[in-house]
Formats: C-alpha cells, sequence, structure tokens
C-alpha cells in the first residue's frame, strides 16, 4: 500500500527548490508502502550537476554545460533529455559529430521525442554525412504523412522535416543552440511532480508517468522523482525499466529510505527474497530505531516467505 503522509520537502539550498509541501494522506494500490521517499532525501550532487548544466546552456557556457550534462549521465545513463541536451551543448560548442551521436542516443531511449530527431538530422547535415542526415528526415517525414496533420505532435513534425532539409541544403547555415522545450522552471516542476503524486494515488500510472518525467526535466536526477518514477512503472509491469530508475535513485542518494523499501519490494515480486532480505538489512542500518520503510518491507518478506 503506497501511503502519502504530511511532508515536508527540503531539496537543496540552491536555486532548485522543490516546495514544503503538506499532503493529506492517501493511498494508492498494493506494491508500495511506507512514507513519502522525499523524507529521507539527503543533499546529493546530480541534480546539481544538471541546473547547472541548464544554467550554462543558457548563458552559452557550452564546454561547461557538457561536462555537467556528462556527470549526470553516470546516474542516469538513459535518461533520453539529457542525452539531449548534451548534444545541445556539443552544437553549441561546434562539436556536430559528438552532438549527433548524443542526439541520437536521445532517440534511442526516447524514439517519441521529435526534436531530438529534427536535432540529429541537423547535426548530421552539419558533421558533413548528407547520408544519414537524409535516412533522418526520411524517418521525420514519414511520421508527418502518417499524423497528416491530426496528431499531437503534428506541429513539432512539420518544423523537424523543415528544419532536417533547410540543413541538409544550406548546412553551413546558422542553428539554434538553445533548446528551451526542455528548460522546465523550478515551479513548473513541482507542478508536475505534485500532479503525479495525485495520479499515482488514483493509480493512474501512466499519466503520472508524464509528470514525472515533466519533473525530471527541470530537477534531473532527483532520488524522489527517480523513486516514483520507478514505482510508477513497476506498477505497470515494466520491472526492469523500474529497477534502472531505483537503482539510479539510490546512485543519486545512496541512504534513500523509500528507494531502499521500493527496491526490496520490487524483488520479492520477482522472487528474490534474498535480494530483497539484503535491501531490509539496509534499512535495518539506517533506521537504528526503526521506520516505516523498514516495517513496511519486512511486512513484504515475511509475507513471502509465509506463502
Amino acid at each position: 500500500m503506497l501511503r502519502l503522509g504530511k511532508f515536508a520537502i527540503l531539496f537543496m539550498a540552491t536555486a532548485v527548490t522543490l516546495p514544503q509541501l503538506a499532503l493529506a494522506a492517501g493511498s494508492g494500490g498494493g506494491g508500495g508502502g511506507g512514507s513519502m521517499p522525499s523524507e529521507s532525501a539527503p543533499q546529493y550532487d546530480p541534480a546539481v550537476e544538471y541546473r547547472a548544466g541548464v544554467e550554462a546552456l543558457q548563458a552559452s557556457r557550452y564546454a561547461d554545460a557538457a561536462r555537467s550534462f556528462a556527470r549526470v549521465l553516470t546516474v542516469m545513463p538513459k535518461a533520453a533529455n539529457v542525452h539531449y541536451l548534451l548534444g545541445s551543448a556539443k552544437a553549441g560548442g561546434g562539436d556536430w559529430k559528438a552532438a549527433a551521436k548524443a542526439f541520437a542516443k536521445a532517440v534511442k531511449f526516447d524514439d517519441n521525442m521529435i526534436v531530438a530527431h529534427r536535432d540529429l538530422g541537423v547535426a548530421l547535415a552539419k558533421s558533413g554525412d548528407a547520408e544519414k542526415a537524409r535516412a533522418s528526415l526520411a524517418v521525420l517525414t514519414a511520421r508527418d504523412t502518417a499524423c497528416a496533420g491530426t496528431c499531437p505532435q503534428a506541429t513539432d513534425l512539420k518544423a523537424a522535416v523543415a528544419a532536417v532539409t533547410a540543413a541538409i541544403g544550406a548546412p553551413t547555415a546558422a542553428v539554434d543552440t538553445q533548446p528551451s522545450l526542455l528548460f522546465a522552471d523550478a515551479k513548473g516542476g513541482d507542478s508536475a511532480y505534485l500532479a503525479a503524486v495525485g495520479l499515482i494515488n488514483e493509480h493512474r500510472y501512466a499519466e503520472a508517468i508524464l509528470s514525472l518525467k515533466r519533473a525530471e526535466a527541470a530537477f534531473g536526477a532527483h532520488p524522489d522523482v527517480l523513486t516514483y518514477l520507478g514505482f510508477a512503472n513497476r506498477k505497470l509491469g515494466r520491472f526492469e525499466v523500474a529497477e534502472g530508475y531505483y537503482l539510479a535513485a539510490l546512485k543519486a542518494a545512496p541512504h534513500h529510505r523509500g528507494a531502499t523499501e521500493y527496491y526490496g519490494e520490487l524483488k520479492v515480486e520477482r522472487g528474490d527474497l534474498a535480494g530483497a532480505r539484503g535491501m531490509l538489512a539496509k534499512l535495518d542500518q539506517m533506521c537504528s530505531f526503526g521506520c516505516a520503510e523498514a516495517d513496511e518491507l519486512r511486512r513484504w518478506v515475511d509475507q513471502a516467505s509465509s506463502s
């Protein structure tokens, strides 16, 4: 049972802050217990690096931005938006081959990111690889044709086709390396995070993931956001995806109680009781005088052991 009690988030003593929040107690469908993960979130570097990268990119300090995003990717190696921002930083610095590589990874991890498809095609054209640029244009053109102006991404598709076509025709022309689409501010991230919590309480996990992705665009590798992305994906049966998010949360914040508990519950669901007991042992070490997360995971382990 996912229990969301009253809590306060103290994110970072920086410009990136999640607000102090108070939520009425709620419940979600089984498979996530304990109190709000944010109660145990420590300070950590990846979110600071993410915001520093965004600010550097906005200020056209491309080398600094690329360095920050590369650090974030050590925690979130499959984060499409971070690969995209890294590509934007490389493009801003004139390294079009590196930009194309980063944009290709963004597309690999999120094939629906039309802006990444667009900038991949542009970067390929700018780097002199006209053949691959035309292949990217063909992908976008096919999607635009299938959309026929009626899909939610219709405007983005038409703009992407035009941008890649122009880049192939004039590969030396200047391009915009400021991806404002992904510059989410802290207030917008707060709202998206709160909306996701409400959607999780209503068992609307797919919608919650979309809101959490918007929060992730604002805050980067915040362990609370990563933990709930893991939880929502887990509720949809995407165990491998969920595990990736839990591991990323624990890499960002090794003593995050919520991520530790939920990862233990995932191990129970997978039949890995030994692994779940290992997570429980970690919680018992963290919670010298006991805590809700350890109690809930212990209940999961005991129930699975007796069945």
